[in-house]
């Protein structure tokens, strides 16, 4: 009988559970302070997963962006789902989305707990009519992103991005189909 080398397993397994605990940290902190959700995320999802730690290039995380559009649920929830997936498989995926949901879930018990006793507290008012315009300022800093990672790269893009966005602002037609639209418009333009 040959020698097994468990050695190298040992080494994968310890690698294994240092991407799950770093998936798991990266995206509760992501969780943690996700206030606003959908695209106010996005610029803390980037800081982390393009910038910082570099599991996805830029036009990785558009088409994250994308596909997350595209699929039910949060925004959120379905760009941890699939970097997970990418970093850690099954596994890694599954680790991703559960902590990027648990810290706004404890946070929200918390809150309903003392709900009443804080509705009418002038600071905490206060800090919520402080956190809306940052929220408008990170779903600003969200689009310039998308926009200068290649997400409009030529002028057609352009063209199929000012239409999409007057008819969405103009006509208050359902995103859906303004989606589908500019996908059967893209097949058209790019073939």
């Amino acid at each position: 009988m040959g020698n097994i080398n468990i050695g190298n397993f040992g080494d994968n397994f310890r690698g294994e559970r240092m991407i799950f605990l770093r998936l798991f940290l990266t995206f509760a902190q992501i969780g943690l302070f996700a206030f606003g959700g959908g695209y106010a995320i996005l610029p803390l999802i980037e800081k982390e997963v393009v910038i910082s730690l570099r599991w996805l290039t830029h036009k990785e995380f558009l088409e994250v962006v994308t596909i997350s559009q595209l699929t039910p649920g949060p925004i959120a929830i379905n760009a941890a789902t699939f970097v997970g997936y990418k970093v850690g498989g099954i596994m890694g995926s599954a680790i991703a989305t559960i902590s990027v949901c648990l810290p706004p879930v404890i946070l929200v018990l918390i809150v309903l707990k003392f709900l009443k006793r804080f509705e009418t507290n002038v600071w905490v008012n206060n800090v919520i009519k402080g956190l809306r315009p940052a929220v408008v300022a990170l779903i600003a800093s969200a689009a310039y992103s998308l926009v200068k990672g290649g997400g409009i790269a030529e002028t057609k893009g352009l063209i199929i991005g000012i239409i999409s966005f007057i008819i969405l602002r103009t006509k208050k037609l359902d995103p859906i189909l303004v989606l589908i639209l500019a996908g059967i418009v893209g097949i058209i333009v790019y073939s």
